[in-house]
């Protein structure tokens, strides 16, 4: 890298990716002894393998970016196109639970009950604990903007007061989740009710507390000096994220919880 006749970043090897599919596989096959065999172990084992994968590779892509300067605007172009290939990714990952849902609503099936919500269904209700979270994430969606503000113009006070009200309103919001999931009369079991209200707000719940495990370590970051008015890209990528995170949730609210029920 010392004598590069370039603009780009070529990475150094790393056991990370390896490691971190290793982990990931180790989760979901907890998962499924969880699910199956009420077993924990096999989970535990994945997530505290990924937790320690994560906090090293991101230790490693800091340095790159704030020690030892490989961000450079080239690179930085380079990792805004990536993001947006994973944001968009990640919008057609929502797309097939919408695509579930609809389909199983719009024409419900005699074993449905020919309606929907189906027979036996008492359904949340849309102006209670969902509304709540609608306005704790649009909330959020001002104070992430109002940081990202604060930044570009080298305010770190206004940054760091703005960021922080953001993690706490998306903990705010997972705990609120976390109640109404108990609170529930039904199951992932029920049908296809259950399952694709379950599977389409739970994954959404979880993209919350990866962005706001983002936003954490932007705050860290933030805290200790690592960006500035012009870079500043890691936090801008995590933004983007919790932005993309609010506007699924709008789509959630609309069509599962208000028109849905």
């Amino acid at each position: 890298m010392a004598h590069q006749a370039h603009s780009y970043h070529m990475v150094d090897p790393s056991p990370w990716p390896i490691l971190g599919a290793t982990a990931a596989l180790l989760t979901t096959s907890g998962l499924t002894m969880w699910f199956h065999n009420n077993s924990h172990q096999l989970l535990n084992l994945g997530l505290l393998l990924m937790s320690l994968i994560m906090l090293q590779w991101w230790r490693d892509i800091v340095r790159e970016s704030t020690f030892q300067g490989h961000h450079t605007p080239m690179v930085q172009k380079s990792l805004r196109y990536g993001m947006i290939l994973f944001i968009t990714s990640e919008a057609f990952f929502f797309l097939g639970f919408f695509w579930a849902f609809f389909h199983s609503s719009l024409a419900p099936t005699p074993e449905l009950g020919g309606q929907w919500p189906p027979t036996g269904i008492n359904p949340l209700s849309p102006m209670e604990v969902p509304l709540l979270n609608t306005a704790i994430l649009l909330a959020s969606g001002v104070t992430v903007t109002w940081a990202h503000h604060s930044i570009t113009e080298n305010k770190r006070n206004q940054a760091t007061h703005a960021l922080t009200l953001t993690i706490l309103l998306g903990f705010y919001f997972t705990g609120l989740q976390t109640t109404e999931y108990y609170e529930t009369s039904f199951s992932i079991a029920d049908g296809a009710y259950g399952s694709t209200f379950f599977v389409a707000t739970g994954f959404h719940g979880l993209h919350v507390i990866i962005g706001s495990s983002f936003l954490l370590v932007c705050l860290m970051r933030l805290i200790k000096f690592h960006f500035t008015p012009s870079h500043h890209f890691g936090f801008e990528a995590a933004a983007w994220y919790w932005h993309f995170v609010d506007i699924i949730w709008l789509f959630l609210y609309m069509s599962i919880y208000w028109w849905g029920s």
